[in-house]
């Protein structure tokens, strides 16, 4: 064999063990990506990940619904890349059931707790204790698991009286799914108001208007975690979404869709400091006000 010869084999083979040894790190480059989502993101969600697809031609994957739910869903599964709920409260959940890796938990945005009603506020609903107005139709989601719903009922607990309590409940007509569907509960004209989040406002300003609790009603300001699932066969692939989310672009994005980047964003929308995040637990009887979706 010529030298040329023996050098060109030796040549080849190290590129052939390049090769091989490369390969791995690229063939699941274009998988895509499994996200079980809080509803309360998906407008900007959905660009983000239309986005990435340009960006990366990965694929990005994405189940909405209430965050407790798609929660379930991820554990029943035992498939998905990223869990995206609209709040702490079920993010603290899956980190103590091992069902994320706390270490990758990132917050997105900020929410805070409003009422919503048509555009124009045909029914003058002006403060919290309006909703217990006899003959007015509220709608709140599921407690049990929309994290929306845990705080509508968070604040109804701490300012309600047990009449105005039970004048709030007669006038309930409607446990709502997710955020999604709460919000279309007044643009269908399945209630006059609902108890759900500012930034609905702004999923369809022709038709949704915000009337803004008084600052003391509100207990705490609201956060959007995301982190890599427990069940992500590529951890690495989830973790470069998680930063394309946080980045720059996908923050802009959120921005523009009306959330709050930022906890002082939030508060100073609302005029006063508050806690930011925690857990709630719901009490036993909204629980059983199942019944009444």
């Amino acid at each position: 064999m010529g030298k040329g010869n023996a050098q060109f084999i030796r040549a080849a083979l190290a590129a052939l063990v390049e090769m091989v040894l490369v390969l791995p790190a690229f063939a699941g480059a274009g998988e895509p990506l499994l996200v079980f989502a809080g509803a309360a993101s998906k407008p900007p969600t959905e660009e983000v990940a239309r986005l990435y697809k340009q960006r990366t031609g990965v694929r990005v994957d994405l189940i909405f619904g209430g965050s407790g739910y798609v929660l379930s869903q991820m554990k029943l599964a035992r498939r998905g890349d990223l869990y995206f709920p609209g709040s702490s409260d079920y993010m603290e959940k899956a980190k103590r059931e091992g069902d994320v890796l706390p270490d990758t938990e990132k917050i997105v945005v900020y929410l805070v707790p409003a009422i919503n009603v048509r555009k124009g506020n045909p029914h003058g609903i002006r403060t919290l204790r309006d909703l217990t107005r006899p003959g007015l139709r509220v709608a709140i989601a599921n407690p049990e698991g929309v994290c929306v719903g845990a705080y509508a009922v968070e604040i109804i607990e701490r300012e309600f009286t047990p009449e105005e309590k039970a004048a709030f409940r007669r006038n309930l007509v409607n446990y709502t799914e997710s955020c999604e569907k709460t919000a279309a509960a007044v643009l269908l004209n399945m209630a006059d108001a609902v108890m759900g989040w500012r930034v609905f406002e702004h999923w369809n300003p022709d038709r949704i208007e915000t009337v803004p609790l008084a600052p003391a009603q509100v207990p705490r300001i609201g956060y959007m975690p995301i982190a890599v699932s427990r069940c992500s066969i590529d951890r690495a692939a989830a973790q470069r979404f998680i930063d394309f989310l946080t980045g720059p672009e996908g923050r802009a994005i959120f921005a523009r869709h009306g959330y709050f980047c930022t906890a002082e964003d939030a508060a100073a929308w609302l005029g006063a400091e508050k806690p930011v995040g925690g857990e709630y637990a719901v009490p036993a009887e909204w629980i059983r006000g199942r019944s009444r979706e």
